[in-house]
């Protein structure tokens, strides 16, 4: 299975973490797919001051963020490797981790022994990180309601504010600065 490295450096605010798929992997960038609202809800929620696209990806950690995939184990759609994802976690010590939708987090929980998560902040961490799972930004999660709230931005949007209670605001134009307004 072809994935994309991962974009992480160390003492990053959050990683948000997906389940590799090909069609990322084949555009040559995370989220990349028709119909992902990921680049969208990371601008809406405040995690980012500007919209940006698939092709600025790398540039995630100026911003405090790193974007990593869950992989198998045995590359072909197998269980995920595990302990190579928990190892990236304890080199780069992110504040939080949270998972793009339920299947990414459902798969780890399960494989760390916690039970299946709901959406929001969970009472787990990995290696000192946070966890946080969010709605999956994929194209194909269109419904009216997402564990009692009526869309997917309010839980984009709890984690940055999140995300910024945890960094202190320290630096503005960052995944911690406060929130735009939608107009600006």
């Amino acid at each position: 299975m072809r994935t994309l490295p991962d974009i992480i450096k160390a003492d990053l605010a959050a990683v948000v973490c997906g389940v590799a798929v090909p069609c990322s992997a084949d555009r040559g960038h995370y989220y990349a797919g028709q119909g992902n609202s990921f680049w969208q809800l990371l601008h809406d929620s405040g995690l980012t001051s500007s919209r940006l696209t698939p092709e600025a990806d790398d540039s995630l950690p100026e911003l405090g963020l790193g974007l990593v995939d869950l992989v198998p184990a045995d590359g072909n759609g197998g269980p995920i490797d595990v302990p190579s994802f928990i190892a990236l976690m304890a080199e780069h010590r992110p504040r939080w981790v949270a998972f793009n939708g339920k299947k990414a987090g459902d798969a780890l929980a399960r494989a760390l022994g916690h039970t299946k998560p709901g959406l929001g902040e969970q009472d787990w961490t990995i290696v000192g990180a946070r966890v946080f799972v969010l709605p999956s930004s994929s194209g194909a999660n269109r419904r009216r309601d997402y564990d009692g709230r009526p869309d997917r931005l309010q839980w984009w949007a709890e984690l940055a504010e999140l995300v910024r209670t945890a960094c202190g605001d320290q630096r503005s134009g960052t995944a911690i600065s406060p929130r735009r307004s939608q107009s600006s």
